[in-house]
């Protein structure tokens, strides 16, 4: 099932000029192949990368769905982290923008609670937020989903692998027996097919293969290098070049912290970033980042998603990423604006297969690199 453009959908006028003055002409695939499944009320499960349309793919036909002269929650999507809940209602808005009565809330941790039930009582039809800000509310009886007809789960693998997988199933509770479940995953964990099998009826599985991207001027390297003596050939990397800007990935916010504090210790300014922090934390290191008073910033995949800083010299992948799609874009955040960049990725000796099978997918050759020496 496809189409080579969105008139041949069942669009309305409306949100057809909104697409269209977004610059959309034609429909990605996972558009092409979703949308129809989604009009025609069916559950689905669709697995694809990040950047090729997938927000689209369920925000054009849940806005096409939704009944305007309701006043209550028709739709309800849950994202991961609160810049994911932002970045997926500001989609929302542009897409619903000539359709006036339509109403768009977002629902996140960070924010006072108090300005979150005001934007309630405006009555939106459609929800986005983050499963634990909207199982609050959902426990206090300030939001009500039992008339929602559509629940949309937006990278479900994110929001189990950060332990959300208790919310996400209270939140089904709340939700009437006959709705259309929707469920986005860039991979497919048991966790995932568990999760579908109990609540998605008969589910169509949409699936986007990865495309091979072309990388940009990046310079890649990678060290063979044990757990223990990380920390000893990060420093000794950073203090070899001294980068304007450096950004350092881990696979989890306790990693995060743990390395942060060992690089103060070794007498880097660096800046902390993961799900775990507060809004204003967050706010605070970003800012910190961008405007080069820390160099350095240590963060995790989710929560690195809208980092958007053109200067970033360097990126090292101190823990080894998690397939693919984590090690292009973590490397993409440097060499930016046609500006060359340096990668460094550390391996230990258990992850070489699936190192050189990133290599393989990719097409490309990255260079072992010499440890700096101690002098």
């Amino acid at each position: 099932m496809s189409t080579s453009f969105f008139e041949d959908l069942s669009i309305g006028k409306d949100l057809l000029q909104a697409i269209q003055k977004m610059g959309f002409i034609t429909p990605s695939p996972i558009q092409a192949e979703a949308i129809p499944f989604i009009l025609d009320g069916r559950d689905i499960i669709g697995q694809a990368q990040t950047g090729t349309g997938k927000t689209a793919a369920f925000a054009i036909p849940i806005i096409e769905k939704i009944q305007p002269e309701k006043k209550y929650p028709q739709a309800i999507v849950l994202c991961p982290t609160r810049e994911l809940a932002i970045q997926v209602s500001g989609e929302f808005q542009k897409l619903a923008k000539f359709k006036r009565s339509l109403k768009i809330v977002s629902l996140y941790g960070g924010q006072p609670i108090a300005r979150q039930v005001r934007a309630l009582q405006q009555s939106p039809q459609i929800i986005v937020g983050t499963p634990g800000r909207v199982q609050d509310l959902l426990n206090r009886n300030l939001l009500d989903l039992s008339s929602a007809s559509m629940l949309v789960l937006d990278e479900a693998d994110e929001m189990l692998n950060m332990g959300f997988r208790d919310a996400i199933e209270r939140i089904f509770e709340y939700l009437p027996e006959s709705r259309q479940a929707i469920l986005f995953s860039a991979t497919m964990p048991q966790s995932i097919l568990t999760l579908s099998e109990r609540y998605l009826q008969e589910p169509e599985y949409v699936y986007i293969e990865q495309e091979v991207r072309p990388i940009p001027q990046i310079q890649q390297h990678y060290l063979e290098v044990g757990r223990k003596v990380k920390t000893d050939v990060l420093v000794r990397l950073l203090k070899a070049d001294q980068y304007r800007l450096s950004l350092i990935f881990c696979n989890t916010k306790w990693q995060v912290d743990s390395l942060a504090k060992r690089m103060k210790l070794a007498g880097f300014n660096v800046e902390a970033l993961h799900g775990g922090m507060t809004q204003s934390k967050r706010n605070k290191a970003m800012a910190s980042f961008r405007q080069g008073q820390a160099p350095i910033l240590i963060a995790t995949d989710i929560a690195a998603r809208g980092i958007d800083v053109d200067n970033v010299e360097a990126v090292f992948n101190y823990d080894f990423p998690k397939d693919t799609e984590y090690y292009v874009h973590r490397i993409g955040r440097t060499g930016r604006a046609g500006k060359s960049g340096k990668a460094f990725t550390f391996v230990e000796s258990s992850e070489l297969i699936e190192f050189k099978n990133i290599q393989k997918r990719l097409k490309i050759e990255i260079i072992q690199h010499e440890l700096p020496a101690l002098a």
